[in-house]
């Protein structure tokens, strides 16, 4: 990246084990290069509509509560989304030959691929293709070292405790659900997480006063895909918080419910134990 940018990604502890939790927030980083900028069509405040706004102060208050790293990305989702496998971009977008073929997903197909195309519907981002080389350093200086942080950070939380538990942290509108969905739950149906620790983490949130989805519409990423093991032992869960309970939809900006939801992931991540790769509440 260029000179002068932030390092891929903060942490808030070291990825050495002393917990078995790591939190992660991959979609609330905010740094464009200035270079990148006259590329887009759009302005950057319409640009945020796509990041997960404040999710990594959302959650810090909960690392810090259960001593567990809080890995957060500090390059916007416009410039590389974490949560997509480096060969889901999409070839209509990139000039010149990559050294892989991409990868064709439904996801490439709306819109969000590696480097999202669009910010809401038909709102197109980029002003034209993207050379291929900056693509290809946009995956080694950014995509890649966060992917093997948290590949290490989990490795050392198993060894030490047995097992790890991944929890990827984000945001997400309101939903046009039956019934309404203050959090979605994702363990991809059970393939990233036990289904015991994706039932005591939904069980907790209920608890706690949150209305409650497993899996739909958003079951994991590539993130909890990649690094999610529950025969070894490794758990990842993607939790999506509907940004209604934290902040305005019209200014990006934190409302009174912040605070409470602040407090609320922290206290119920505060009950959760893991066990021999099982959740437990804390008694």
């Amino acid at each position: 990246m260029p000179e002068g940018s932030p390092p891929p990604f903060t942490l808030s502890a070291p990825l050495d084990g002393t917990s078995p939790f790591i939190l992660a927030s991959p979609h609330s980083g905010r740094h464009i290069p200035l270079a990148c900028v006259a590329h887009f069509r759009l302005p950057l405040p319409a640009l945020r509509r796509i990041e997960d706004a404040h999710v990594d102060a959302l959650v810090a208050p909960a690392a810090a509560a259960i001593g567990a790293p809080l890995i957060a990305a500090t390059h916007a989702r416009t410039i590389i989304d974490l949560n997509r496998h480096e060969r889901e971009y999409d070839p209509a977008m990139v000039e010149g030959p990559m050294p892989h073929p991409p990868m064709q997903t439904e996801r490439i197909g709306r819109g969000y691929g590696l480097v999202p195309k669009l910010a809401g519907t038909a709102h197109p981002i980029h002003a034209g293709r993207m050379p291929a080389a900056e693509l290809v350093q946009r995956i080694e200086n950014l995509h890649r070292p966060w992917h093997r942080a948290l590949a290490a950070g989990l490795a050392a939380a198993r060894a030490r405790h047995g097992a790890a538990l991944l929890v990827d942290c984000h945001s997400m509108p309101p939903l046009d659900l039956p019934h309404r969905a203050d959090l979605v739950i994702g363990d991809r149906h059970g393939q990233s997480a036990s289904p015991a620790i994706t039932a005591m983490l939904a069980s907790l949130f209920r608890a706690a006063g949150l209305k409650v989805v497993l899996n739909s519409p958003y079951a994991g990423g590539h993130i909890s895909a990649a690094h999610g093991a529950p025969p070894a032992g490794v758990h990842a869960l993607q939790l999506e918080f509907c940004r209604r309970l934290y902040m305005s939809s019209d200014t990006l900006e934190p409302h009174d419910g912040f605070a409470r939801l602040q407090e609320l992931i922290a206290s119920v991540l505060k009950e959760v134990r893991l066990d021999g790769g099982q959740a437990q509440a804390a008694e």
